[in-house]
């Protein structure tokens, strides 16, 4: 990935996955010493874990941290609960998919947050996108401008008169807009694991909604998809 030269800080959470990378990236086109952030919350794919230390590696990121959560104890979600069968069928149009795990936006951005203000970073970086997605709550505008606000009252730097902004560079974009982007950038896309049931190797499953919505961005933007499959 291309760096310009940083002058200012920001926390970015790296999930590993092709979106997170490519938000990574932009964070650093626009000259932020970026803080990478990483969740072990009880994920099936544990292989994005090492994905992200991959993703932040080549990005040369200043410090990153993986925290671990205890989410998955509380099931709810088939990313979290081997006991809930992985959906592999298309999703109907309208509902929130059992792939959504409760909360999940709102713990990370919660621990990003208190990370940005001890490092007195003014930039937290989310790689949610509204286009392309799987109709998770947590993951439209208006709750990026809700957090927000909840930004501006609950964080000593922001009562004292600073600011730390929310950024959502991807929340507009299609995902073959994303993956335009990021090869532009010089993100190399192999490193990146997105499949809810990727295997230890990393190998993806090609059949869950998140290998479709990757499978067919490449499609779209003309790139040859380097993914692993199973």
């Amino acid at each position: 990935m291309k760096k310009s030269k940083a002058s200012k800080k920001a926390v970015v959470l790296v999930s590993g996955g092709l979106d997170s990378a490519t938000c990574l990236a932009i964070a650093q086109q626009h000259g932020y010493e970026c803080y990478a952030v990483s969740f072990d919350y009880g994920q099936r794919s544990a292989s994005e874990l090492l994905a992200a230390r991959k993703v932040v590696d080549a990005a040369g990121v200043r410090e990153h941290k993986v925290i671990a959560l205890e989410m998955g104890q509380l099931g709810g979600s088939a990313l979290t609960d081997v006991d809930i069968t992985m959906p592999e069928a298309i999703a109907v149009a309208g509902g929130i998919p059992i792939t959504y795990v409760p909360a999940r936006n709102t713990v990370f951005l919660s621990y990003a947050l208190a990370w940005a203000e001890v490092l007195a970073a003014r930039a937290i970086f989310i790689g949610v996108n509204a286009v392309d997605y799987s109709g998770y709550p947590d993951c439209r505008p208006e709750y990026i401008a809700a957090f927000q606000r909840l930004i501006n009252l609950a964080t000593k730097i922001c009562v004292e008169g600073g600011s730390i902004t929310l950024k959502t560079p991807l929340i507009d974009l299609s995902k073959a807009e994303i993956i335009k982007t990021g090869t532009r950038l010089g993100i190399d896309y192999r490193m990146t694991v997105s499949c809810y049931q990727a295997n230890a190797g990393g190998r993806a499953c090609g059949r869950c909604d998140s290998c479709r919505f990757r499978k067919q961005g490449f499609h779209d933007a003309g790139v040859d998809d380097p993914t692993n499959y199973q």
